[in-house]
């Protein structure tokens, strides 16, 4: 029996569960993408109801782990859409060269190829030594991931082809050390990268930034969760702040905050007359 054949009910007795037990809330995600990473996980863990599943992260907070690990997966590359890196290279960051220190959040930064691409682009831009970046999850493996920043070399071919799509100037290889199949980012580019647990169902802003990257995440909220994390974004940005999305996202019901600063690469700007987002 698959997920899917599950109703509603069983699903929210499983999202009370976690809740309760570890306080993530999945309440508000968008159940279908729910059901098919739940699917994925029962058919690793080999659990044939939700029933089981409940009880096995009652009372194993491993087994717990390997559950949130499954539910927040998303799919993610460096320089994923590089049109919209190409953009941040040729519209934002001559805007932010005036500015003496530059904050950027990573909002929803998953294994953390999102990060190294920005700092990537900043180095090359000559504004990494001078600019401090947030990177935050709520998956704790996910975010360790995202720190030792290593991935199979296999990949670096087609990351390489997006980052020249994107305006890369320099060897994409040369960034990276590669070693037993496996390629590490160089320490030095995320020197300036503070990685940290954050979410954004629950958790409020933390300083304000020169520009925020929520990329591919609002996709898997429903309308109300939607609205409440743009709130939040919102909240850390300033009048001239800078709101990136993915490229099926919005700022929907926040959309009166931001100027189309260049919205084919989903980048907005927080409007001088906006004020706080509500």
């Amino acid at each position: 029996m698959t997920v899917a054949a599950y109703d509603d009910h069983e699903v929210a007795l499983l999202f009370e569960e976690i809740r309760g037990a570890y306080g993530y809330d999945f309440r508000g995600y968008s159940r279908s993408s729910m059901r098919q990473n739940l699917a994925r996980h029962m058919a690793k863990a080999r659990l044939s109801s939700l029933a089981q599943l409940r009880g096995r992260i009652r009372s194993d907070a491993g087994a717990f782990a390997g559950l949130l690990e499954d539910l927040t997966i998303r799919v993610t590359e460096m320089f994923r859409d590089p049109e919209f890196f190409a953009a941040l290279r040729r519209l934002v960051v001559p805007l932010l060269r005036a500015r003496a220190g530059l904050r950027l959040w990573i909002a929803g930064c998953a294994t953390g190829e999102e990060v190294h691409s920005a700092a990537i682009l900043l180095h090359e831009e000559g504004l990494l030594d001078r600019a401090r970046l947030y990177a935050t999850d709520l998956c704790p493996a996910a975010l360790e991931r995202a720190r030792e920043g290593i991935y199979p070399a296999g990949q670096m071919r087609g990351w390489g082809e997006s980052y020249r799509r994107a305006g890369g100037t320099d060897s994409f290889a040369g960034y990276f050390t590669v070693a037993h199949g496996y390629a590490a980012i160089r320490p030095e580019l995320i020197r300036n990268v503070h990685f940290a647990g954050h979410d954004l169902t629950g958790d409020e802003v933390f300083g304000e930034m020169d520009a925020v990257l929520c990329r591919n995440v609002l996709i898997h909220f429903d309308r109300d969760l939607r609205a409440h994390a743009l709130a939040l974004l919102g909240r850390s940005l300033p009048a001239g702040g800078f709101l990136c999305l993915g490229s099926r996202e919005q700022p929907a019901a926040h959309r009166h905050l931001y100027d189309d600063f260049a919205p084919a690469a989903r980048i907005f700007r927080k409007r001088a007359a906006a004020g706080a987002a509500p």
